[in-house]
């Protein structure tokens, strides 16, 4: 007995159909396949297995074909109108995405550590949002290391010595100088340091967070020196550990974003002026390789603004 299961129907891909559709409005405002395939730059024989197996991926014919004249059926007439109306549809679509891409509106999310986004982020924020009116933002201060995808932040601002090869994409665009300070009153009571080795004699507070919490690497004049340290007070924050210093609890690193105004004001000095700790640099991460969006690249142009107004 024969089999009767029936021939499989031809299909296409939505982007083949695409493709597909803009052959086929243009065979039929041109009414030739060769004048159509001339105006795509492709051969008749293409144009012509293109439509055949549209044909057959519908079920039904479009175009009645002699060797002089073409004609539309009605079905054709009708997948002529809306296929017409698809494509126009996506060019509107293609189009508002392209002059979004440079507009400077949507949603920002932006991630960022505690102390620097106090101290350096929000003085510019104000003038940020008035230059960008249509703009909405999300600003997650957090002192942890967060999964930024997970997330959903469009940047996040990291100050670290390196960034490890991810799938992000890590673009430095400062530097942070950490020095050694304390009170004056401090050291008034308990002295001044002479060399990196004295340091241990003294009340350290340390940055919890820090690669150097216990050693400190610090490049000075002639020689380096590193000194290994058992912090009295430990904290997860660089504004606390200010507070503290400030208050005349120990000697600490900081960094200059977080030191420049108590050192203006006199309430903090630099303990061992020459030496300096390794500077980490500031990275703006994101998740793509693509390029950065408008409203991403306008606030790293601001970020960058305040950073060189703040060494200058």
């Amino acid at each position: 007995m024969a089999s009767t299961r029936s021939r499989p129907t031809a299909t296409l891909n939505d982007m083949d159909k695409l493709s597909v559709m803009t052959a086929y409005c243009r065979i039929v405002e041109r009414g030739s396949f060769a004048r159509a395939a001339e105006d795509l730059g492709v051969s008749s024989a293409l144009l012509s297995r293109e439509v055949k197996l549209l044909e057959e991926s519908l079920g039904c014919t479009l175009l009645t074909r002699t060797t002089r004249s073409m004609s539309l059926t009605d079905a054709g007439q009708r997948y002529y109108e809306e296929a017409l109306a698809i494509l126009d549809a996506v060019r509107r679509v293609e189009g508002d995405i392209r002059e979004g891409a440079g507009a400077v509106r949507g949603h920002l999310r932006v991630n960022v550590s505690s102390s620097f986004g106090q101290m350096v982020i929000a003085p510019l924020l104000p003038g940020f949002l008035a230059a960008y009116p249509d703009l909405r933002l999300t600003l997650s201060m957090d002192d942890r290391v967060v999964d930024m995808i997970e997330g959903g932040f469009d940047v996040s601002i990291r100050i670290r010595p390196g960034m490890p090869d991810s799938s992000l994409v890590a673009r430095r665009i400062g530097i942070i100088r950490q020095r050694i300070f304390a009170a004056p009153g401090y050291l008034k009571t308990a002295g001044h340091p002479k060399r990196p080795q004295d340091l241990p004699q003294h009340r350290i507070i340390g940055f919890l967070l820090a690669d150097h919490l216990t050693e400190w690497r610090l490049s000075g004049p002639g020689e380096d020196a590193t000194v290994r340290l058992d912090p009295a007070v430990r904290v997860g924050n660089s504004m606390v550990l200010c507070d503290l210093l400030v208050a005349g609890q120990g000697i600490g690193t900081l960094p200059d974003f977080v030191s420049d105004t108590p050192e203006t004001r006199g309430e903090l000095v630099r303990v061992l002026p020459d030496y300096e700790l390794p500077a980490p640099a500031i990275y703006a991460v994101t998740g793509s390789r693509l390029g950065m969006d408008a409203k991403v690249s306008a606030f790293l142009d601001h970020l960058r603004n305040a950073l060189r107004s703040r060494h200058s």
